[in-house]
Protein backbone atom coordinates (compact mmCIF):
# COMPACT_ATOMS: atom_id res chain seq x y z
CA UNK A 1 0.00 0.00 0.00
CA UNK A 2 1.05 3.31 -1.04
CA UNK A 3 2.37 6.13 1.59
CA UNK A 4 -0.63 8.57 0.02
CA UNK A 5 -2.98 5.47 0.41
CA UNK A 6 -1.92 4.86 4.48
CA UNK A 7 -2.95 8.47 4.84
CA UNK A 8 -6.06 8.29 3.63
CA UNK A 9 -7.04 5.05 5.29
CA UNK A 10 -5.96 6.52 8.64
CA UNK A 11 -7.34 9.50 8.12
CA UNK A 12 -10.90 7.71 7.03
CA UNK A 13 -11.05 6.22 9.89
CA UNK A 14 -9.99 8.61 12.31
CA UNK A 15 -12.95 9.85 11.03
CA UNK A 16 -15.57 7.17 11.57
CA UNK A 17 -14.42 6.89 14.94
CA UNK A 18 -15.12 10.57 15.32
CA UNK A 19 -18.69 9.97 13.88
CA UNK A 20 -19.77 7.28 16.21
CA UNK A 21 -17.95 9.19 19.16
CA UNK A 22 -20.45 12.07 18.45
CA UNK A 23 -23.48 10.01 17.76
CA UNK A 24 -23.17 7.48 21.51
CA UNK A 25 -23.32 11.48 23.03
CA UNK A 26 -26.05 12.67 21.30
CA UNK A 27 -27.85 9.08 21.94
CA UNK A 28 -26.93 9.37 25.42
CA UNK A 29 -27.80 12.79 25.82
CA UNK A 30 -30.69 12.06 24.64
CA UNK A 31 -31.80 9.57 26.55
CA UNK A 32 -30.84 11.23 29.57
CA UNK A 33 -33.15 13.93 29.13
CA UNK A 34 -35.80 11.50 28.26
CA UNK A 35 -35.27 9.95 31.50
CA UNK A 36 -35.50 13.26 33.42
CA UNK A 37 -38.99 14.19 31.91
CA UNK A 38 -40.46 10.92 32.33
CA UNK A 39 -39.59 11.57 36.24
CA UNK A 40 -40.66 14.90 36.22
CA UNK A 41 -44.39 14.36 34.38
CA UNK A 42 -46.36 11.63 35.54
CA UNK A 43 -50.19 12.00 34.56
CA UNK A 44 -51.13 9.18 35.93
CA UNK A 45 -50.02 10.18 39.59
CA UNK A 46 -53.28 11.63 41.02
CA UNK A 47 -52.69 15.14 42.11
CA UNK A 48 -52.52 15.22 46.13
CA UNK A 49 -54.32 17.74 47.88
CA UNK A 50 -51.82 20.15 49.92
CA UNK A 51 -52.25 19.55 53.61
CA UNK A 52 -55.10 21.56 55.60
CA UNK A 53 -56.83 21.61 52.11
CA UNK A 54 -59.47 19.11 52.69
CA UNK A 55 -62.62 19.77 51.04
CA UNK A 56 -66.04 19.89 52.94
CA UNK A 57 -68.38 17.85 52.26
CA UNK A 58 -71.60 19.44 50.39
CA UNK A 59 -74.69 18.51 52.63
CA UNK A 60 -78.02 17.85 51.06
CA UNK A 61 -81.73 16.39 53.20
CA UNK A 62 -83.96 13.97 51.24
CA UNK A 63 -87.49 14.41 52.88
CA UNK A 64 -90.75 12.14 52.13
CA UNK A 65 -94.54 12.91 52.53
CA UNK A 66 -97.16 11.38 52.77
CA UNK A 67 -96.07 8.21 54.48
CA UNK A 68 -96.02 5.72 56.07
CA UNK A 69 -96.35 3.37 53.76
CA UNK A 70 -96.91 -0.15 54.62
CA UNK A 71 -94.83 -1.46 52.01
CA UNK A 72 -92.73 0.91 50.36
CA UNK A 73 -91.61 2.99 53.27
CA UNK A 74 -89.65 0.00 54.64
CA UNK A 75 -87.88 -0.93 51.28
CA UNK A 76 -86.84 2.90 51.19
CA UNK A 77 -85.79 1.99 55.23
CA UNK A 78 -83.78 -0.68 53.95
CA UNK A 79 -82.14 1.53 51.18
CA UNK A 80 -81.22 3.95 53.42
CA UNK A 81 -79.73 1.63 55.96
CA UNK A 82 -77.33 0.26 53.26
CA UNK A 83 -76.16 3.45 52.01
CA UNK A 84 -75.73 4.76 55.87
CA UNK A 85 -78.21 7.77 54.87
CA UNK A 86 -80.08 9.30 56.89
CA UNK A 87 -83.28 11.46 55.84
CA UNK A 88 -86.28 12.89 57.15
CA UNK A 89 -90.24 11.23 57.13
CA UNK A 90 -92.82 13.83 57.67
CA UNK A 91 -96.18 11.40 58.59
CA UNK A 92 -99.85 11.98 57.68
CA UNK A 93 -101.53 11.12 60.82
CA UNK A 94 -103.79 8.98 58.80
CA UNK A 95 -101.66 6.74 57.27
CA UNK A 96 -100.10 5.61 60.94
CA UNK A 97 -102.58 3.41 61.99
CA UNK A 98 -102.05 0.42 61.05
CA UNK A 99 -98.39 1.17 60.08
CA UNK A 100 -96.94 2.06 64.23
CA UNK A 101 -94.10 -0.57 63.57
CA UNK A 102 -93.32 1.24 60.35
CA UNK A 103 -93.33 4.83 62.46
CA UNK A 104 -90.93 3.13 65.50
CA UNK A 105 -88.82 1.67 62.87
CA UNK A 106 -88.07 5.55 61.07
CA UNK A 107 -87.26 6.31 64.79
CA UNK A 108 -85.33 3.46 65.97
CA UNK A 109 -83.03 3.58 62.62
CA UNK A 110 -82.10 7.69 63.82
CA UNK A 111 -84.48 9.44 60.81
CA UNK A 112 -86.29 12.59 61.67
CA UNK A 113 -89.84 11.84 62.03
CA UNK A 114 -91.97 15.43 60.97
CA UNK A 115 -95.59 16.08 61.30
CA UNK A 116 -97.57 16.11 58.07
CA UNK A 117 -100.99 17.10 59.49
CA UNK A 118 -103.39 14.42 59.92
CA UNK A 119 -105.79 14.42 56.47
CA UNK A 120 -103.20 16.21 54.11
CA UNK A 121 -105.21 19.31 54.51
CA UNK A 122 -104.59 22.87 53.07
CA UNK A 123 -103.82 24.15 56.45
CA UNK A 124 -104.65 27.85 55.30
CA UNK A 125 -108.44 26.72 54.20
CA UNK A 126 -109.37 25.86 57.54
CA UNK A 127 -110.36 27.92 60.92
CA UNK A 128 -107.34 27.84 63.60
CA UNK A 129 -108.87 25.60 65.77
CA UNK A 130 -109.26 23.22 63.09
CA UNK A 131 -106.10 23.39 61.90
CA UNK A 132 -103.99 23.11 65.46
CA UNK A 133 -106.00 19.95 65.68
CA UNK A 134 -105.17 18.50 62.35
CA UNK A 135 -101.36 19.23 63.44
CA UNK A 136 -101.77 18.18 67.15
CA UNK A 137 -103.63 15.16 66.52
CA UNK A 138 -100.12 13.71 64.87
CA UNK A 139 -97.83 14.84 67.07
CA UNK A 140 -99.27 12.76 69.46
CA UNK A 141 -99.44 9.96 67.69
CA UNK A 142 -96.03 10.19 66.77
CA UNK A 143 -94.83 10.95 70.15
CA UNK A 144 -96.88 7.88 71.75
CA UNK A 145 -95.12 5.42 69.39
CA UNK A 146 -91.46 6.93 69.56
CA UNK A 147 -91.15 8.73 72.64
CA UNK A 148 -90.76 11.98 71.10
CA UNK A 149 -92.43 14.82 69.83
CA UNK A 150 -92.01 16.37 66.85
CA UNK A 151 -90.58 19.93 66.00
CA UNK A 152 -90.37 20.24 62.14
CA UNK A 153 -93.98 20.53 59.92
CA UNK A 154 -94.11 20.27 56.81
CA UNK A 155 -97.50 22.01 55.26
CA UNK A 156 -99.58 20.03 52.34
CA UNK A 157 -98.91 22.07 49.35
CA UNK A 158 -96.37 24.42 50.83
CA UNK A 159 -98.50 27.47 52.48
CA UNK A 160 -98.41 27.84 56.14
CA UNK A 161 -99.93 30.34 58.57
CA UNK A 162 -97.08 31.88 60.05
CA UNK A 163 -99.69 32.82 63.34
CA UNK A 164 -99.42 29.25 63.90
CA UNK A 165 -96.17 28.37 64.69
CA UNK A 166 -96.43 30.34 68.10
CA UNK A 167 -98.74 28.02 69.40
CA UNK A 168 -97.74 24.92 68.16
CA UNK A 169 -93.83 25.62 68.98
CA UNK A 170 -93.21 23.52 65.21
CA UNK A 171 -90.98 25.03 62.71
CA UNK A 172 -92.12 24.50 59.08
CA UNK A 173 -89.96 22.76 56.48
CA UNK A 174 -90.59 23.59 52.80
CA UNK A 175 -88.22 22.78 50.06
CA UNK A 176 -86.00 23.40 47.21
CA UNK A 177 -86.39 20.83 44.69
CA UNK A 178 -89.66 19.13 43.53
CA UNK A 179 -89.14 16.05 42.52
CA UNK A 180 -92.71 15.77 41.80
CA UNK A 181 -92.26 12.13 41.71
CA UNK A 182 -96.13 11.47 42.56
CA UNK A 183 -96.31 12.21 38.67
CA UNK A 184 -94.29 9.48 37.25
CA UNK A 185 -93.08 6.30 37.61
CA UNK A 186 -90.12 7.14 35.39
CA UNK A 187 -87.19 6.88 37.35
CA UNK A 188 -84.65 8.38 34.97
CA UNK A 189 -86.48 11.28 35.22
CA UNK A 190 -86.56 11.14 38.88
CA UNK A 191 -82.85 10.64 38.91
CA UNK A 192 -81.81 13.15 36.31
CA UNK A 193 -83.75 16.13 37.46
CA UNK A 194 -82.25 15.73 41.28
CA UNK A 195 -78.56 14.97 40.24
CA UNK A 196 -78.71 17.90 37.76
CA UNK A 197 -80.72 20.39 39.98
CA UNK A 198 -78.64 19.43 42.97
CA UNK A 199 -76.51 21.95 45.41
CA UNK A 200 -75.43 22.40 48.90
CA UNK A 201 -77.80 22.71 51.35
CA UNK A 202 -80.71 21.89 48.95
CA UNK A 203 -84.12 19.99 50.17
CA UNK A 204 -85.35 17.51 48.20
CA UNK A 205 -89.09 16.62 48.64
CA UNK A 206 -89.94 12.62 47.92
CA UNK A 207 -92.95 10.47 48.63
CA UNK A 208 -92.38 7.04 50.45
CA UNK A 209 -95.36 5.75 48.54
CA UNK A 210 -93.56 4.69 45.49
CA UNK A 211 -91.36 1.87 43.94
CA UNK A 212 -90.56 3.92 41.16
CA UNK A 213 -89.36 6.59 44.57
CA UNK A 214 -87.23 3.67 46.22
CA UNK A 215 -85.62 2.77 43.03
CA UNK A 216 -84.61 6.10 42.15
CA UNK A 217 -83.33 7.07 45.88
CA UNK A 218 -80.87 4.41 45.71
CA UNK A 219 -79.56 5.73 42.60
CA UNK A 220 -79.54 9.47 43.56
CA UNK A 221 -77.55 8.84 46.96
CA UNK A 222 -74.81 6.71 44.98
CA UNK A 223 -74.34 9.92 42.37
CA UNK A 224 -74.68 12.29 44.53
CA UNK A 225 -72.08 11.04 47.08
CA UNK A 226 -69.86 10.57 43.80
CA UNK A 227 -70.43 14.40 43.53
CA UNK A 228 -69.10 14.88 47.57
CA UNK A 229 -72.44 15.17 48.94
CA UNK A 230 -73.57 14.30 52.52
CA UNK A 231 -76.99 13.68 53.33
CA UNK A 232 -78.08 14.97 56.37
CA UNK A 233 -81.67 15.29 58.17
CA UNK A 234 -83.47 18.59 57.37
CA UNK A 235 -82.47 20.28 60.89
CA UNK A 236 -78.88 20.09 59.84
CA UNK A 237 -79.72 21.55 57.03
CA UNK A 238 -81.51 24.66 58.62
CA UNK A 239 -79.47 25.44 61.31
CA UNK A 240 -75.71 23.84 60.67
Amino acid sequence: MSGGNRQRWFLGGIGLLCMGFFFCVVFVTQKAEHDRAVETVKPEEPIQEEEGEEREAKKIALTFDDGPHPVYTEEMLSVLEEAQVPATFFLLGQNIEGNEEVVKDIAEKGHLIGNHTFHHVQITGLPKEQAYEEIDQTSRLIEELTGKGTEYVRPPFGTWNEGLESNLDLIPVMWTIDTLDWTTKNVDAIVNHVVKNAGENDIILMHDSYKSTVQAVERIVSLLKAEGFEFVTVDEVLFD
